[in-house]
């Protein structure tokens, strides 16, 4: 079974064009969501998910439709597969129930595993590069050390509760507890 699925981003926009496309392409069902595509949660697709069996090819107007970025469309793409669910893209003309649809994909696969890498990669050259310079990476200290060993002395002197500590000295109870353990320790 060919079953659509159709997403404008705000409510102002109308569905009615690519509706109007996925049954030309032959869906006997069509689910719609008029939300960003950004927003995961998305009651149609949701729905949509629950209804499709294997052999069915969800058929979507474009790729972007479906998903927000490359890695949410090989998800996907992943998902339906383990299901024995073909992806079929009108605008790209894709369609993963062929050798060629499939190939494709893997490529945008690849791609973007490749991307993720290279990414991953600079970050790393450039936290090791900051090092070198003698920068220290993290968040800063947010008590001087002589400080924190008053908050610490506070703390064990068990004069104040923990609240007042922590408005005293501006931290939060996770960050006092953080002192205290690292204290203990050595």
């Amino acid at each position: 079974m060919l079953i659509g699925y159709a997403r404008v981003s705000t409510q102002d926009q109308n569905l009615n064009a690519q509706e109007d496309q996925l049954r030309a392409a032959g869906c006997e069902r069509i689910y719609t969501d008029k939300i960003s595509g950004t927003v995961s949660d998305r009651s149609g697709l949701t729905e949509l998910r629950k209804q499709l069996r294997r052999g069915d090819t969800l058929v979507v107007w474009r790729l972007d439709r479906l998903g927000r970025s490359l890695r949410d469309l090989i998800e996907w793409v992943t998902y339906l597969d383990a299901e024995g669910v073909a992806l079929r893209s009108l605008h790209e003309s894709i369609d993963t129930s062929t050798s060629t649809g499939k190939l494709v994909f893997h490529l945008f696969g690849a791609l973007a595993e490749f991307e993720r890498n290279l990414i991953q990669e600079r970050t790393n050259a450039g936290l090791a590069a900051a090092r070198a310079r003698g920068r220290k990476g993290g968040r800063p200290e947010q008590l001087k050390p002589e400080l924190r060993e008053l908050a610490i002395q506070t703390y064990h002197s068990k004069k104040k509760t923990v609240k007042e500590i922590c408005e005293m000295f501006g931290i939060s109870k996770p960050t006092l507890y953080a002192y205290v353990k690292a204290k203990a320790e050595g």
